[in-house]
């Protein structure tokens, strides 16, 4: 029986990434099975695994339980204070769903109400939760007034989920929703970016050079000491103390030989960029994070029409569109990348397309389509879930030590 996990940025109201919601799937018949507790075992090792890692990078963690799950204690697995448990009708209905609910308030949980309904056994228990989660599917329907209202009246944090249009992201940070939320992150987050007239002299140039059959150094140095940003960037990067450099770099050159080519291309793309202060990074996170989920999965599909590194910009370029705020045509014309991977990004086709919508719909939790488009690829689903962890603790690993400010001495 297969356990797949994905997580969900959450933002505040200043879009800045404030916790994530964990969304996992197991079969629901067992699930929901009071008799069998090999699944609680197996989601307890799970989760488990999971809290000793960074997978969550020490945000708070939102996370829906069935009835059975909670009776079961299965939250204990978590840190009081990290962790927000979601209660959702299912368990409202349960005949001892008031008891369960005080008795995780009672131990310091914080609890959040999924989708708020006007009837006493929401009324019930709103006393003992701490956030109310309002759907803004339709940012024009009244019901989300009232429930804001609702939740100031009574002292409520507000979380916004289907959040998945600028217009519903505009209506949550107006309404000042602690929590905002969507299926995809891209439509949650607005990176402010430099111009395209900016990207085709250095961005495009310098991908072009690392891509090369025959990558040429010191052409490659040339381009980004052209940029003062990029060479800062790639010099901050070198010293940090993911390398655990002896002595201090000071050169280009030097520098992309510690590098290696591989990783360098990985880098130009997250150097390229300079968000503006006060923005997330989530997006561009999410774009290492699918670069390296498909291109770990690439090389397990059947005849894959593309390298493992075409793999990875594909994953990789899948969030230019939001990036730069331009049709994804525009974003991907000067790129020096195949007509096969062109045509995945734009138009979803062939293998390259199918391994895109798996990377996509699992980060998003959509496992039914995950499931589908696997089998199509001869991808097994485990293997899909094993592969998202390790690409997501990788970039969390490397992006934590990027993003560490360097001491005066470094």
């Amino acid at each position: 029986m297969e356990t797949y996990i994905a997580r969900q940025p959450m933002l505040n109201n200043d879009q800045k990434l404030a916790a994530y919601e964990l969304l996992y799937y197991q079969d629901r018949e067992t699930l929901y099975n009071p008799h069998d507790v090999s699944v609680a075992n197996a989601i307890v090792q799970f989760f488990n695994q999971l809290d000793g890692s960074n997978f969550s990078e020490g945000r708070e963690v939102f996370l829906t339980f069935s009835p059975n799950l909670l009776m079961q204690n299965i939250p204990r697995v978590f840190d009081p204070h990290k962790l927000v448990i979601q209660i959702g009708d299912d368990v409202l209905v349960h005949p001892v769903a008031k008891m369960i609910i005080q008795r995780y308030h009672k131990q310091g949980y914080r609890l959040a109400i999924v989708g708020f309904q006007f009837n006493d056994r929401y009324f019930g228990i709103l006393p003992l939760t701490d956030i109310i989660k309002v759907d803004f599917s339709n940012p024009l329907s009244k019901d989300i007034e009232t429930c804001i209202g609702i939740a100031r009246k009574f002292g409520k944090q507000t979380a916004a989920f289907n959040v998945n249009s600028a217009e519903a992201r505009a209506t949550a940070i107006q309404y000042g929703c602690d929590y905002i939320q969507g299926q995809n992150v891209a439509e949650m987050v607005k990176s402010q970016v430099r111009h395209m007239e900016h990207l085709q002299s250095s961005f495009f140039r310098l991908m072009a050079a690392v891509t090369r059959e025959e990558p040429d150094l010191e052409e490659i140095a040339q381009l980004i000491e052209l940029d003062v940003t990029l060479t800062f960037s790639l010099l901050r990067m070198v010293n940090s103390a993911y390398f655990s450099m002896p002595n201090r770099v000071k050169d280009v050159k030097q520098a992309l030989t510690i590098l290696g080519l591989g990783q360098l291309k990985q880098w130009i793309y997250l150097l390229s960029f300079t968000p503006d202060e006060g923005l997330s990074d989530e997006l561009i996170k999410t774009s290492f994070q699918r670069g390296s989920l498909c291109q770990e999965l690439s090389q397990f599909v059947p005849e894959f029409p593309v390298s493992r590194a075409e793999a990875y910009l594909l994953g990789m370029f899948s969030t230019l569109e939001a990036l730069l705020e331009v049709p994804i045509e525009d974003a991907l014309r000067e790129l020096p990348i195949s007509d096969i991977v062109k045509n995945g990004l734009v138009a979803g086709e062939g293998k390259c397309g199918a391994l895109l919508r798996i990377c996509i719909a699992y980060e998003q939790g959509e496992w039914n389509l995950m499931r589908r488009e696997a089998e199509a690829l001869q991808l097994p689903t485990g293997l899909v879930a094993q592969k998202y962890l390790e690409t997501v603790e990788y970039v969390n690993s490397i992006w934590s030590d990027l993003m560490r400010p360097l001491d005066d001495g470094e």
